[in-house]
């Protein structure tokens, strides 16, 4: 047996044990607030499982970054869950911390500045050394190649905490091509966090939205982990049970924003043929969880995936479907599940599709400009006339 102490607001909340079974449990006199997990408030009984808590498996490695992090480590220390949590805990997306039994949490790395590394003239060079020097830091789900630091914007002297992107070659542009899907999300009034492309195109930064104005780590949970599943089951999600789960654990003076949020979203995947939006590209963010202000987070990660694979269909299921959903389908999710009247879906629509019709137009005069994004660029295009085309009206 391994044990993690589990730490919030630089308190020792619990203590995790595992692998056979993992168990958890709160230390005594932790208060409600500081309960680890919507789905785990504070009790006297240790919650256990056979598998590593949702919640706790929810920043854990994938594809690339497992990867990489498995040969940074694999001479010195075992690449199981708890290992993992062990030597990444320290550097989490949201509000849990952990370390070893005998350890305090590590203090943070200076800032780096924002106009260097959006700047720099070779920035496969710069990715290469943030990730030796960040790797071990970044506790962040997903598969692109990605890490977390802090950087100081020269403008405001302030700064603030992003997550820096680039791609491997089975993705080329993945970069632009999130930049561009990220900005017509902007343009038809979805909630995006602040993001950047780099001058080179390779790299793309987003600020973290699990942090506050004034520096504090908030709560953040994705769908997998309110739907009490692990992250390998990401894909096995519906959008029915998406909209259940926001009934289910936004606050209500958020609810009706927060289904009008998913359902544009749903809107914008189709029309930018993004086949990603999987349960852990949903979730929820809070200040406290005892609170009135659990909202859904903001828009992320969406990426023209037809770009790269011609024929893909949504990550989520929607009337039992994976096609790319009619807008008859569409509407009709949107009015049972969303509360949302045909107008309103009519306004969402017509938002949309001008949006990416409006970021078409940037994507094009990108492409004269970047040669080595055009190849890219043509399958974005095809893809989003194939999305346009079928949310027309027919």
């Amino acid at each position: 047996m391994e044990s993690l102490k589990v730490w919030m607001d630089a308190r020792t909340v619990g203590d995790l044990e595992g692998p056979d079974p993992f168990v958890f449990g709160y230390r005594q006199g932790v208060d409600a607030s500081l309960a680890v997990s919507l789905t785990m408030p504070v009790r006297l009984q240790s919650w256990t499982d056979r598998a590593l808590h949702p919640i706790f498996q929810m920043n854990l490695p994938e594809g690339a970054m497992l990867i990489a992090i498995r040969q940074a480590i694999a001479k010195i220390a075992r690449t199981d869950d708890l290992s993992l949590l062990r030597i990444l805990g320290g550097y989490q997306i949201g509000r849990n911390r952990f370390t070893p039994p005998d350890e305090e949490l590590p203090s943070p790395s200076p800032p780096e500045s924002l106009e260097d590394i959006l700047k720099y003239p070779d920035t496969e060079e710069l990715f290469y050394d943030l990730m030796k020097r960040y790797l071990l830091r970044s506790g962040v789900s997903g598969v692109q190649p990605k890490v977390l630091l802090d950087a100081r914007d020269r403008a405001t002297f302030r700064s603030c905490a992003y997550v820096v992107k680039s791609w491997g070659a089975d993705h080329p542009q993945l970069a632009a091509n999130e930049y561009f899907c990220m900005t017509a999300a902007i343009r038809s009034g979805l909630p995006a966090p602040e993001f950047h492309l780099s001058d080179d195109g390779r790299l793309f930064i987003m600020k973290r939205f699990d942090i506050d104005p004034a520096g504090k780590d908030l709560g953040f949970e994705d769908m997998c982990v309110l739907q009490g599943i692990g992250a390998d089951r990401k894909y096995d999600g519906t959008c029915e049970r998406v909209a259940r789960a926001i009934e289910r654990y936004v606050s209500a003076g958020h609810r009706a924003a927060a289904k009008e949020i998913f359902f544009q979203s749903l809107v914008l995947s189709v029309a930018v043929r993004n086949g990603d939006a999987h349960l852990k590209n949903y979730g929820v963010v809070y200040g406290d969880p005892l609170g009135n202000n659990i909202r859904l987070a903001p828009i992320y990660d969406v990426v023209t995936t037809a770009a790269y694979i011609p024929r893909d269909i949504p990550a989520l299921s929607l009337g039992g479907s994976k096609k790319w959903w009619s807008v008859g389908a569409l509407r009709k999710f949107g009015i049972s599940h969303c509360g949302l009247s045909q107008g309103r879906i009519r306004e969402i629509l017509d938002a949309v599709t001008g949006a990416v019709g409006d970021a078409r137009a940037q994507i094009r005069r990108y492409a004269e400009d970047h040669p080595d994004f055009r190849e890219t660029a043509a399958g974005m295009l095809a893809a989003w006339e194939a999305g346009l085309t079928g949310l027309e009206e027919k």
